[in-house]
């Protein structure tokens, strides 16, 4: 074996080792989740849950969401939680004329981040894989069916702004702040069921 290629194999050694040591972390990190999250109120516990009906959004990021944010109930509608996110558009009013454009950007980046990641998932066909599936069965009938119109919802809504042209970063920023209104209705509801909350206007 020639020099170089003794130099590549070893660094092709050390690139695999290095991605087996961060799976081995990562499996440590979830494991570390599950028990912190089995600690939680239980109130929390359910919009935790809730939240991983959803499809792209699984444990790690239910659980960031829900550290985000706390109580869901605290925002009395969804366009709040949206604000509170900075996903909503900027406006500039001159006179009786508004015009909107990119997302403010002033609130909570990391929720905003977590979101649009989970956001890219509505590009595909409304479905129900064996993950989701799994996850659906610790939920309840109206988070499931909530979880259910948000697939359709936020697919239609990808496809006619890709429609139309616009650029895809664009479409999941759009995307990601109507799955925020997905989220906020299932914390509602589930806290609700709970006794955390009043229930959610239908």
């Amino acid at each position: 074996m020639h020099g170089a290629e003794a130099a590549q194999e070893a660094t092709l050694v050390d690139y695999l080792h290095e991605v087996e040591h961060m799976g081995d972390r990562l499996l440590r990190l979830e494991a570390a989740i599950d028990q912190a999250v089995a600690q939680v109120p239980t109130p929390m516990r359910g919009v935790i849950a809730g939240l991983q009906a959803l499809r792209g959004i699984a444990l790690i990021s239910a659980v960031t969401i829900v550290a985000e944010l706390g109580k869901l109930s605290r925002f009395p509608t969804a366009r709040e939680l949206m604000g509170y996110s900075g996903a909503v558009s900027r406006e500039h009013t001159t006179g009786a004329r508004v015009r909107r454009g990119g997302i403010t950007k002033t609130g909570n980046a990391h929720l905003r981040r977590v979101v649009g990641e989970a956001a890219w998932a509505y590009r595909y066909r409304p479905a129900v894989g064996p993950a989701l599936r799994k996850r659906h069965a610790a939920v309840g009938a109206d988070v499931k069916v909530i979880a259910w119109k948000a697939q359709h919802r936020l697919h239609a809504r990808d496809r006619h702004l890709l429609g139309r042209g616009k650029r895809k970063q664009t479409v999941v920023t759009a995307v990601a702040r109507e799955l925020l209104g997905f989220i906020w209705a299932i914390g509602v509801t589930v806290e609700a069921a709970e006794g955390q909350a009043p229930p959610v206007a239908t």
